[in-house]
């Protein structure tokens, strides 16, 4: 069988399956193993439907079976509602009814601690071996709200009717599937399909994706993310919904501590998941919220206008018309926290409408309160969209909206829209009906200030597709080790072989301190034991000849066995004393959820304190160096700020390309890596300080 009809297969088995087996199935319809039955029932489900339940021969007026074995029809979907002890077993039943896919309602597998890890990893270990698809466990289940075909307990489900539409929903939190259906719903929102993916302990987030991507009836893609599982995988299916066209909204919970506490290096306290997660989603084209509202609401938007080429070394610039000017203040106030602006109508424009008899101002906000006709507003939308100086319009609508919802809408909802520019409105009282009515008109249309400001950064947002190298040649220097901590000079042997530049530098024996690096010089502790020599006090620095050397070799030994007495010390390190117009940090982590990423950001041993850093997956192309380049505030003081001496860029980002590499060495494979300092020069970049550490 080909890989295409696999996955439509699969397709079909999780969302569209001609028969469901209900195991566990209750006939009390007090309890939630009733609510699948009762939930499909009500909402005109038409696919079969097998309740299994070893007491009752008869499950809400269908005929029930004692085990799924004894139904003799093809199964595809099986829901497992039994508590966990039993569970194995019906994997062994579910292989000897053909079933396709089970999703797994029951809990106490992993989210329960080891011993659930255990029980759980054998779950899907058995499932392999007969080629069954787990959902779960500890999944509250999924929806197709088109068939009304539902398995899940969730309360949601027992709304009077279901609203269809384009979006669909894929969460890591049940509880919250619900709550967003809900709270989707109470405005309008229509949705396709729906799925609670539990414990990903097979299918992942990123499989169900993949499916919704070739799914006619999803027109946007909705995450509810805790965490980021199976980064690969979710990968490749965010590039094939970006091909497709297909937007993906996602909303993930605050920073992860996992792994944070593990990094080694000041990369890893600078660049925590929750960063990595951020780079990764937007490296993909997803649209990460802040708002929990801002999730549907800006679905219109998202659906109906392309998202602008990236716009670069500026902000996104938003005409605000107002018939509010306390709530367009509101909004104008929380674009600027965003980094969108409000911008003011060019004089050009204003004279033009002047001759339109209609008067404004060249202000941020175009105040039109009690200033003009419906017609006339109709009018300044029209002009706006066509506008070269802003990339989008915010209509602020006030009191109106409430009490007078027709006429307040009419305006946008009647004027040409052109499909390159988007159009959005904030309704600052509380006005349902006016909201159901843009809604209705495909106008993205928000209740805050915040959602709406969030909404707009997150669209205007984007990042191309770049094409980073994916494969190197590169052969690991000989004689360095292969796992653990490498020394700085044996970190700078791999950096220099990768094309950055390093420090010359020499190692010496304490008692023996004979080199040929020119003076001044740095000295320094050689030792796999210490990543940061600086809090040991094993660096001295601009020595000047024999003498001081020998003094400051000393002082290090000495220094090294007080901080750290099991500390293996192989030498001093003698080296090249450099300076620079700006010092950075270039760093490496091997995020534990998204994969190999790079830092660029102001270094020293202050750089923790600065947090002026950016991030990218990597490898990073050229292009994508120099926009870290740009997006780091310290590396204005070599662009030509306040005519400073202009430091060279070019080398910089050349660096960062190389340094990025170290995603590409297969073996032995990097955990961590930095260079700081890195010297920013007239000519060049210089290396002067730098680690490694390996998977163990």
């Amino acid at each position: 069988m080909s890989t295409k009809n696999t996955e439509t297969d699969l397709s079909r088995a999780i969302f569209n399956p001609q028969s469901v087996a209900l195991i566990g199935a209750s006939g009390n319809i007090a309890k939630n193993t009733a609510r699948p039955m009762r939930f499909m029932q009500k909402h005109g489900c038409q696919t079969k439907i097998y309740p299994i339940n070893k007491t009752q021969n008869e499950v809400l007026g269908h005929k029930a079976y004692a085990s799924i074995a004894d139904v003799n029809e093809p199964i595809d979907h099986a829901f497992v509602m039994v508590p966990k002890a039993h569970v194995a077993e019906q994997i062994e039943l579910c292989a000897q009814a053909d079933v396709k896919v089970m999703t797994i309602y029951s809990d106490g597998f992993a989210e329960s601690g080891p011993e659930g890890m255990v029980l759980q990893n054998e779950l899907v270990a058995k499932a392999r071996q007969h080629g069954i698809r787990l959902i779960g466990p500890n999944s509250i289940g999924l929806a197709n709200l088109n068939t009304g075909m539902i398995l899940s307990v969730n309360a949601v489900f027992e709304a009077e009717s279901l609203i269809s539409g384009p979006l669909s929903l894929v969460s890591q939190s049940g509880s919250m599937m619900g709550s967003l259906l809900a709270r989707a719903a109470a405005r309008g929102f229509g949705f396709s399909k729906s799925i609670s993916v539990g414990n990903e302990s097979d299918l992942s987030v990123g499989e169900i994706v993949d499916v919704l991507v070739d799914d006619p009836d999803t027109r946007c893609i909705l995450l509810f993310l805790e965490t980021i599982r199976h980064a690969p995988v979710l990968s490749k299916a965010l590039e094939r919904a970006r091909e497709a066209g297909k937007p993906v909204i996602a909303y993930k919970l605050g920073r992860s501590e996992q792994g944070d506490a593990l990094a080694q290096s000041h990369t890893g306290a600078l660049a925590g998941n929750d960063q990595a997660v951020d780079v990764f989603l937007r490296a993909h084209h997803v649209m990460r919220v802040h708002n929990l509202e801002t999730l549907f609401e800006l679905t219109p938007l998202a659906i109906g206008y392309s998202r602008p080429t990236v716009i670069k070394e500026r902000s996104a610039r938003v005409a605000v018309i107002t018939t509010t000017g306390g709530g367009a203040a509101t909004v104008v106030d929380n674009l600027g926290l965003y980094g969108v602006q409000a911008v003011a109508p060019t004089a050009a424009f204003v004279e033009s409408m002047a001759q339109q008899g209609l008067k404004i101002q060249e202000s941020a906000v175009i105040d039109l309160t009690l200033a003009a006709t419906s017609e006339q507003y109709k009018m300044l939308l029209e002009a706006l969209l066509r506008a070269d100086w802003c990339d989008g319009v915010l209509s602020v609508v006030g009191s109106s909206a409430q009490f007078h919802p027709e006429l307040a809408v009419k305006p946008l909802i009647e004027c040409d829209k052109p499909n390159d520019k988007p159009m959005v409105a904030f309704l600052a009282p509380d006005a349902m009906e006016s909201l159901a009515l843009l809604q209705k008109a495909g106008i993205a249309a928000f209740r805050t200030p915040e959602s709406c400001a969030d909404a707009l950064s997150v669209f205007f947002k984007t990042e191309p597709k770049y094409e980073a190298q994916t494969q190197l040649e590169f052969v690991w220097p000989r004689g360095l080790p292969v796992t653990g901590n490498l020394t700085e000079q044996q970190a700078c042997t791999v950096f220099s072989a990768l094309g950055v530049r390093v420090a010359p530098s020499t190692i010496v024996n304490p008692d023996q301190l004979t080199h040929n690096i020119p003076y001044p010089v740095v000295a320094k502790a050689s030792s796999p034991d210490l990543l940061h020599k600086t809090q040991a006090k094993a660096v001295k620095v601009n020595i000047s000849n024999d003498e001081e050397l020998a003094t400051a070799a000393a002082e290090i030994v000495t220094n090294v066995k007080a901080y750290m007495p099991e500390a293996r010390i192989d030498g001093i390190l003698v080296q090249q004393m450099e300076s620079g117009l700006l010092e950075l940090i270039l760093g490496y982590r091997l995020d534990p959820l998204v994969g190999p990423t790079v830092l660029l950001g102001a270094g020293g041993i202050a750089a923790e304190l600065h947090r002026d850093v950016t991030l990218r997956l990597a490898p990073v192309t050229l292009e994508q160096a120099h926009d870290m380049i740009r997006e780091v505030k310290s590396t204005q003081l070599v662009r030509g700020y306040r005519g400073l001496p202009k430091g060279d860029c070019d080398a910089l980002a050349q660096s960062i390309v190389a340094f990025s590499q170290l995603a590409l060495i297969q073996s032995p494979k990097v955990s961590e890596a930095e260079i700081n300092p890195l010297f920013v020069k007239r000519d060049g970049v210089v290396a002067v300080d730098g680690l490694i550490v390996l998977d163990a």
